[in-house]
């Protein structure tokens, strides 16, 4: 028989220590299998390398009409293209250019300190409108792939397809054979971010950028903020004469259009990629 003095026998402690063991066995294997996921890899760079070279000639007119024998030249532009990255969108400019469709068009929309925008397509004639050679031209379905949208409007003399700002004739829009080839020229001296994600970027000016500066500062319509108040109202209600009254804002007061265009042949054609 145990003494009243003897203290009780304490639990046992290899129980304990195997439950312990057990729970932290536990908890480890838990842990293993919530691995943190691995880094997404970044990327591939876009490929900006320039496959082809043409360029673009511009000329001032006094008055609101076309005046070869009179007009003024403002200079030359050497675009280069990116035809890895959106090759149908620079297969049918460079075809406009080779054909010589831009000849004779005008510059018809001016945005100070962002871009003009050239190449338009109207129902009327003789008003300096682009008409396109559809046999030398792919219906363009890189404008639906967003792998076309990756470039931005970063700086001045990025050349990008029309979408967002493309302000064709709607007639001609539901044509068919309808063919987009509107194109803008970043003026800068900034970005223009509203661009971007809206429209294709498809080449850059490698020189001429003094002639993109001199087309920017030709002075435009600008409608007074009474008139764009009135305008406003009149597109709320619904009064289509609002829409053609605004498609005189940013009309150059002088007349610019290109005077010649065409293919630069090399030797070496491909350049090395050149910043987006």
């Amino acid at each position: 028989m145990a003494s009243p003095l003897t203290p009780p026998h304490p639990p046992s402690l290899l129980h304990t220590s195997f439950a312990i063991s057990r729970r932290s066995l536990l908890l480890l294997s838990s842990s293993s299998l919530s691995l943190p996921p691995s880094p997404t890899p970044p990327p591939p760079p876009v490929d900006t390398t320039i496959t082809d070279r043409v360029f673009m000639e511009f000329s001032l007119c006094p008055t609101f009409s076309l005046c070869p024998t009179s007009s003024t030249p403002l200079g030359r532009l050497v675009i280069g293209l990116y035809g890895h990255l959106v090759p149908t969108t620079v297969s049918n400019f460079k075809s406009m250019c080779t054909c010589s469709a831009y000849k004779n068009t005008l510059v018809h929309k001016i945005f100070p300190g962002e871009f003009f925008v050239a190449g338009r397509q109207d129902l009327r004639e003789g008003r300096g409108q682009v008409h396109p050679p559809l046999d030398f031209l792919s219906r363009n379905m890189e404008t639906v792939d967003s792998k076309a949208f990756l470039l931005t409007h970063s700086r001045a003399g990025v050349v990008s397809l029309c979408l967002s700002e493309n302000d064709d004739d709607e007639e001609i829009k539901l044509e068919p054979d309808y063919r987009n080839v509107e194109f803008l020229i970043t003026t800068g001296p900034g970005p223009c971010p509203q661009l971007d994600s809206k429209n294709i970027v498809f080449g850059t000016v490698l020189q001429g950028l003094d002639v993109v500066t001199a087309i920017a500062s030709i002075p435009t319509y600008k409608p007074s903020e009474e008139i764009q108040q009135y305008n406003d109202l009149a597109s709320f209600l619904g009064d289509k004469r609002a829409e053609n009254a605004r498609a005189m804002w940013n009309r150059p007061l002088k007349t610019v259009y290109i005077s010649g265009c065409g293919e630069l042949k090399v030797a070496k054609p491909s350049l090395p990629p050149t910043l987006p």
